[in-house]
C-alpha cells in the first residue's frame, strides 16, 4: 500500500517534471506518468481520449504545439490517497509558446491515479480552461 507522503513526492517531482517537459515540447516523460492499462480516460481542455493509445496520441499532438515553457505552476487544492488509488484537484498556471505564439492560461484539473508496479500512474484527467468558465 502506498502512503500519502510517497504519492505527494511523486506528484511534486516525477509528475510535475513530466508536465514541464510537455509544455516545453517533449511528451516522452508524460508517457511514463500515465497508465498503459485500461481503463484510461482523458477529458482535456482541448482534446479527449478513452484508451492509453489515444492518450499517447493526444500527448504527442500537444507536445508538437508547445515550446519554450516559461513557467508551469501547480496549485494543489485537494488530494486524497486510499490504498492504491489517489486523486488531486488542482490548478495549472502555464506560460508557454503555443503554435509559435506566447500563451498564458489556467486550467482547473481533477486527476485520478492508480498505484501500479511500484509507482503512481494517471488513469483519468479532466481539465477545463478557467478563463472560459462563466456563471449562470
Amino acid at each position: 500500500m502506498a502512503t500519502e507522503e510517497e504519492f505527494l513526492h511523486w506528484f511534486e517531482t516525477t509528475w510535475k517534471d513530466a508536465e514541464d517537459a510537455l509544455h516545453d515540447g517533449d511528451a516522452a516523460p508524460r508517457f511514463e506518468t500515465w497508465s498503459d492499462t485500461e481503463p484510461v480516460t482523458l477529458f482535456g481542455a482541448w482534446l479527449t481520449a478513452r484508451t492509453p493509445g489515444e492518450a499517447h496520441a493526444v500527448f504527442r499532438q500537444l507536445a508538437s504545439t508547445f515550446a519554450r515553457a516559461r513557467e508551469c505552476t501547480v496549485e494543489l487544492i485537494a488530494h486524497g490517497v486510499s490504498d492504491n488509488l489517489a486523486y488531486t484537484v488542482h490548478r495549472e498556471l502555464t506560460s508557454t509558446t503555443l503554435r509559435g505564439e506566447p500563451r498564458d492560461y489556467v486550467l482547473r484539473v481533477t486527476q485520478v491515479y492508480r498505484h501500479e508496479d511500484g509507482t503512481w500512474k494517471v488513469v483519468h484527467r479532466h481539465a477545463d480552461n478557467e478563463a472560459e468558465v462563466s456563471g449562470p
